[in-house]
């Protein structure tokens, strides 16, 4: 791990020793033993920051994409939605652990520094795909980690910001890509 990384475990420290206004520190990632799919945003936005969840802003689809193509409710318990997550085999980390940002837009993310994204890949070799939530995603993870040895696909983000596409189309996107692993007694049935 690079020394300008944040580790899976010291994203909590860094958080307790954050004086620098309008630091934002990530939160450890969500992950089974049995991950096969990655998904990563770019840095959770304030209302995420505020309640330590990931996609807390109840206007981002997040929940509602993955709970429709899973089979769970998106107004589960926090815990209870990690957990069906993790059960369909699908990890739930950001590409950054730290940034400078005033408010919740990828667009005013400054000083960026990257979660250690190898390191848990090592840890969890079964993931064979890595899901940009969206192209801030992407674009940090290209920068930070150009040469990563497994298929990343950027998704059209969850984000209510990202308004060029519908909400069927995003669903149609997100379903191709998090089903392929899916076995096919666990597809969903759609009329």
């Amino acid at each position: 791990m690079s020394r300008n990384c944040c580790s899976i475990g010291n994203a909590h420290n860094l958080q307790r020793v954050n004086l620098v206004k309008n630091r934002c520190v990530s939160f450890p990632p969500s992950v089974g033993a049995g991950a096969r799919i990655l998904i990563l945003g770019s840095m959770p936005g304030g209302e995420s920051l505020r309640k330590q969840q990931y996609y807390a802003f109840e206007r981002n689809l997040f929940w509602r994409l993955v709970g429709e193509i899973f089979g769970f409710s998106p107004k589960l318990p926090y815990p209870e939605r990690l957990a069906a997550l993790r059960e369909h085999r699908v990890a739930l980390w950001d590409v950054l652990g730290a940034c400078e940002r005033e408010g919740s837009l990828d667009s005013s993310i400054r000083e960026p520094v990257p979660n250690d994204i190898p390191g848990l890949l090592a840890a969890h070799p079964g993931i064979v795909r890595i899901c940009c939530n969206g192209q801030a995603a992407a674009k940090y993870l290209k920068r930070f980690f150009p040469a990563l040895p497994l298929e990343v696909v950027v998704l059209p983000s969850s984000s209510p910001a990202a308004a060029v596409y519908s909400y069927s189309q995003k669903l149609e996107r997100w379903r191709a890509v998090l089903e392929k692993d899916l076995p096919s007694s666990e597809k969903r049935c759609r009329l």
